[in-house]
């Protein structure tokens, strides 16, 4: 549960109408800095005042959609905001460095949606339905 004052002091920061949406779609009032956005619009916080979040929890995303899941998050972004990288991919040299040109735009994980992918099978049925075959009764 977030405090009044906490409340209060998180629509001076961010304003009331990001106040609203963070209050909406993670539940919390959260302020903090924009460490950078990744290709589908997902917006990245980190606040590291110790006296405001509670440790491991003062790095987050905003998702861009509003029906969102895990798979939206990119490898690289992935891995900062679970601590595997301390600083965010666009201020990590190595990050920057070792981008491939050849490396294809992320993509989320699609299944269970209309762009899932299905196999298609071009050999025909090799199990028939059993169908019963009632004599008629005299």
């Amino acid at each position: 549960m977030v405090s009044f004052h906490r409340y209060i002091r998180n629509i001076r920061r961010t304003g009331i109408k990001e106040w609203w949406r963070a209050m909406q779609y993670i539940g919390d009032a959260k302020s903090g800095r924009l460490a950078g956005t990744d290709q589908l619009g997902n917006r990245y916080f980190e606040n590291l005042n110790a006296e405001e979040e509670v440790p491991g929890r003062h790095r987050w995303v905003d998702y861009a959609q509003h029906d969102f899941n895990g798979s939206q998050i990119p490898s690289e972004w992935h891995s900062w905001i679970t601590h595997i990288r301390k600083d965010p991919p666009p201020q990590d040299p190595v990050m920057v460095k070792s981008t491939p040109p050849w490396k294809a735009p992320y993509i989320e994980n699609l299944t269970g949606t209309r762009g899932s992918y299905r196999s298609y099978n071009t050999a025909g049925v090799k199990i028939k339905a059993w169908e019963p075959t009632v004599t008629p009764r005299a």
